[in-house]
């Protein structure tokens, strides 16, 4: 799929001048590999409420997609606990992880400061948190799911690029997408949307969504 594609192409861009090589070439090989739903729905939510994907957005896909798969990366080494008991050399590729892991959310940050996707970058990582608070703690969550708010920071980041009002249909409908999908990780684009998503995106976003609480409006740190 192309959108996954340049997604994925613009966030190993965004991770080149990353030191030292090895904490480079660990996060790259990650960002070949990922499925890049996250990156491609950003695309796809600018077309499908403006008809438009120009080179501008691929920014803020690799910013999503570098969000998210920081987190992920993070949820799989507090999963897995893949430290060993006595500390030898065998510990050297979690803890790059855990640095790869770090940058990656940083890189993501950095590239979606200044769009009106930033507060949503916010509220994502935070909820993140507060999930995984809750899973550690033995109790059951009612916050969203990763994939619930990254599909929703997608939204929000393709959208918002050409429109000050982010439906808030289409933002419900990513999230439905996301808890569609049920196990973790994600599969890949053919596999976790629909065929034609912008055209789907597109009726489910109807008209633009007036001022209020159906709307997303754009951060004060916007250009």
């Amino acid at each position: 799929m192309e959108e996954a594609d340049r997604a994925r192409a613009a966030a190993r861009d965004a991770v080149r001048d990353v030191e030292p090589s090895d904490l480079q070439r660990a996060m790259v090989e990650r960002l070949s590999d990922c499925s890049a739903v996250p990156g491609a729905l950003v695309f796809f939510a600018a077309d499908a409420t403006s008809g438009h994907t120009d080179d501008g957005l691929a920014e803020r896909a690799a910013g999503v997609l570098l969000v998210y798969e920081g987190l992920a990366l993070t949820r799989e080494l507090v999963t897995a606990v893949p430290w060993t008991a006595d500390g030898d050399d065998a510990d050297t590729p979690a803890d790059l992880d855990v640095l790869a892991a770090d940058v990656l959310v940083a890189k993501g940050f950095r590239l979606l400061a200044r769009t009106e996707a930033a507060d949503a970058a916010v509220r994502t990582v935070r909820e993140f948190g507060r999930e995984r608070t809750d899973v550690q703690a033995g109790r059951e969550s009612s916050t969203r799911s990763l994939e619930a708010s990254v599909f929703d920071l997608a939204v929000v980041a393709g959208a918002s690029a050409s429109t000050t009002d982010v439906p808030l249909s289409l933002r419900q409908y990513a999230v439905g997408l996301a808890d569609s999908w049920g196990e973790r990780p994600l599969g890949a684009p053919e596999d976790v949307l629909p065929e034609h998503p912008a055209e789907v995106m597109a009726r489910v976003a109807g008209p633009s969504a007036p001022d209020g609480d159906d709307a997303v409006r754009p951060s004060a740190t916007d250009h």
